[in-house]
């Protein structure tokens, strides 16, 4: 196998990034008139590329048939190539597919795996799934205590992604962090 050079790298991850932003704008028809199949092909571009978040996305369009046929079997490709490097949102839509047996076999331990990945990053949606899974006794022992905390949690990791939203002044040459 052939080492690329860190500048092929960067180049890779920066063309990535534009496609994926691409594909953001025809998703949400910003600059662009909104056309789902065209998203879905800067998506690929991107996720082929390496591009986790565009990799989370293809399985969300997968997922939900929007810009292409439903298939869970491909999103949960895609949401495992995406999550296996660290991306949380695609974590969380892992767990979600294995909650409801979409594209996957339903196993609510492997859920909780998937969900306690995210959640411990922060992310919101899998610490209110964390919680629930708590709270219901799904692939945990039932705990409403523990439940509650990861609740909490989720609220607090909410309200800052808000927050942060709220401040934007729309600067593109200034990061909220």
């Amino acid at each position: 196998m052939q080492h690329q050079s860190p500048a092929i790298l960067k180049y890779d991850a920066a063309v990535a990034a534009a496609q994926f932003n691409l594909g953001i704008a025809y998703y949400y028809g910003k600059g662009v008139p909104e056309n789902l199949t065209e998203a879905v092909t800067w998506f690929r571009k991107a996720a082929d590329l390496g591009n986790t978040d565009a990799q989370s996305h293809l399985g969300d369009a997968y997922y939900q048939g929007k810009g292409v046929p439903e298939d869970p079997t491909e999103a949960v490709k895609w949401y495992r190539k995406a999550a296996e490097q660290g991306n949380t949102d695609a974590q969380n839509n892992l767990g979600n597919a294995y909650f409801q047996g979409k594209g996957v076999p339903k196993d609510m331990v492997e859920a909780v795996r998937w969900y306690r990945k995210a959640a411990e990053q922060g992310e919101a949606a899998a610490q209110f799934n964390l919680g629930n899974a708590y709270c219901y006794g799904n692939g945990v022992p039932q705990d409403v205590v523990e439940g509650n905390k990861w609740h909490e949690l989720g609220k607090q990791s909410q309200a800052a992604a808000l927050n942060l939203l709220d401040n934007d002044d729309g600067d593109p040459n200034e990061t909220p962090f």
